[in-house]
């Protein structure tokens, strides 16, 4: 392999004297920091894309698609009409080591329990550590759903529920259900760090962690002995690059393989050019902007219906997107079973949201602050450029809106808090199926939940999301979902903006990279020659 250059001087410092002159080294130029390493404390893809390297679930996507295959379970068996699961664990699987730990024994049971527990049970010696918020756990509705985990020996796990969920095998794929392991944790708590458990992490995964230096570089080492699909490079590094005209001209210069966010802009350019490929699909994904309905104005849906009105999606789409998306009518893409495309679209007219405010008792000039995300996602190309034509959309109907923005950790957690009046966000769906997209808005016991950013509740749309989790009949899950359209689009909690289409790029000597429908970056089976 040809040496690279790295503009980095983080990246060159970390790289220098470490693999061998004849081994290989993958760079993957990222967008963003992570929060942590550990998943369960996360729900930003950022984040997970940092960790997924190193750990593994007892179910797992196949790699570039949605179909739940099995992961650290080499086997199930269902039963109890579908209340009962018992997992089947492969065995002889390792951990990874970190610095002073060293594993004495392989991956078992004991790590599901440790794993799950820390998330839902508060007497987890683990529960607290790093804030102890486990807003996927809480979202997916766990902590309802289940009744027991346990074990029958070192490697059988049974989960009971409390009542049957068709997408539950699914939802132990995810990021959130990650297996990490419990003798590290144990062994980090007897030092007196059990915080170093999420910073540093340990899993069975396809890469090991190797180190993280802030905001420039993340390095990872294969792991030889790993069970699934192996790593086929030496070495793993993200090098964190938040603009995406420098992850570009990284790319360029051959400085990265990988770069996950392309600005729209430069993709005719990137295609153009030999040294590169880009390949793209319609993405699980979801722009809106929120209104913090515990907030007067937004408070009224007929306030949020006129602001809604005043923005112009296709102007957004076509000079942002530029043409890589389509308006948004409901939370789930149009490529997905049970969207309803009998929903109206939100109409742009200015002159009726004028009259709409008028009506609901809103003097104009109206002052609002208008939040617009710092970093780019897969469902947006740039939140700031959409942020200023909203802002001159909403100058049209006597509002005043001003730009706000944070670090992007620093961003979710304000907006999860519920500090915004409005803010932009977005989803890429994780596991393919619907409910992964209707959680967003759910209130698990009349309460928003962490994703629910609009911190809108219905208790019609909350008994049909649970009832739906309930029937395996997808035609008669398809007639709630319907429902719960008509209700959303009715009450207009945020705006719903665009579903993207995603692109990515790489170098040309790049093999075996496959584009994940949910959005993710995995690079085990990923090859440079």
């Amino acid at each position: 392999m040809k040496s690279l250059v790295f503009a980095s001087l983080g990246l060159a410092a970390l790289l220098a004297g470490a693999p061998a002159a004849s081994a290989k080294t993958l760079v993957y130029c990222s967008e963003g920091s992570p929060e942590n390493f550990t998943p369960a404390i996360n729900t930003t893809g950022t984040s997970f894309d940092a960790a997924i390297p190193v750990y593994d679930q007892l179910t797992e996507f196949r790699r570039g698609s949605t179909e739940v295959v099995p992961g650290l379970a080499e086997s199930w068996d269902i039963a109890d009409g579908g209340k009962t699961i018992t997992f089947h664990l492969r065995k002889g699987v390792k951990f990874g080591s970190y610095k002073d730990f060293t594993p004495t024994r392989d991956f078992n049971a004991d790590d599901v329990l440790f794993s799950i527990n820390r998330q839902w049970k508060d007497d987890s010696p683990y529960h607290n550590v790093s804030g102890g918020k486990y807003d996927y756990f809480s979202d997916m509705d766990m902590p309802t759903l289940l009744d027991s985990v346990a074990k029958t020996d070192d490697y059988t796990v049974v989960v009971k529920l409390k009542e049957p969920n068709v997408a539950i095998l699914a939802n132990f794929a995810m990021e959130f259900m990650s297996i990490g392991s419990a003798e590290y944790a144990d062994f980090l708590l007897k030092k007196g760090t059990p915080e170093q458990f999420d910073q540093a992490p340990v899993g069975t995964g396809a890469f090991a962690f190797v180190a993280y230096q802030k905001d420039s570089v993340i390095r990872y080492k294969k792991n030889p002995d790993y069970f699934g699909e192996k790593a086929l490079v030496d070495d793993l590094v993200f090098a964190i690059t938040p603009d995406a005209t420098a992850r570009y001209a990284k790319l360029k210069a051959g400085e990265c393989h990988v770069n996950g966010y392309p600005r729209p802009a430069d993709i005719a350019e990137m295609e153009k050019d030999a040294s590169l490929k880009v390949i793209h699909a319609p993405g699980l994904n979801i722009a809106y902007w929120a209104f913090n309905n515990t907030r007067p104005p937004f408070d009224k849906k007929e306030v949020r219906q006129a602001l809604s009105m005043a923005i112009d999606r296709d102007a957004i789409i076509k000079d942002v997107y530029l043409g890589a998306g389509v308006k948004a009518k409901t939370l789930i893409p149009p490529t997905m079973w049970s969207q309803d495309d009998k929903i109206a679209d939100t109409p742009y007219d200015p002159e009726k949201a004028k009259a709409m405010l008028a009506a609901a008792g809103v003097k104009t000039p109206l002052d609002i602050d208008l939040w617009y995300q710092p970093v780019q996602r897969p469902y947006n190309p740039n939140g700031k450029r959409i942020g200023e034509m909203m802002q001159a959309d909403l100058a049209k109907i006597g509002v005043n809106a001003k730009l706000v923005t944070f670090e992007w950790g620093e961003y979710r957690k304000r907006l999860q808090n519920a500090e915004d009046d409005t803010g932009q966000m977005g989803w890429t769906g994780d596991n393919g199926d619907p409910d992964n997209f209707f959680f967003l808005l759910g209130c698990p016991d009349g309460k928003p939940a962490g994703n629910n950013i609009p911190k809108w509740c219905n208790a019609e749309f909350d008994s049909l999301l649970a009832k739906a989790r309930t029937l395996p009949d997808q035609a008669e899950r398809a007639k709630l979902y319907a429902r719960m359209q008509e209700i959303e689009h009715d009450d207009e909690p945020e705006l719903l903006i665009a579903h993207s289409i995603v692109y990515e790029a790489t170098r040309a000597n790049v093999v075996g990279y496959k584009q994940s429908p949910i959005g993710t970056h995995a690079f085990n089976g990923v090859d440079v020659k």
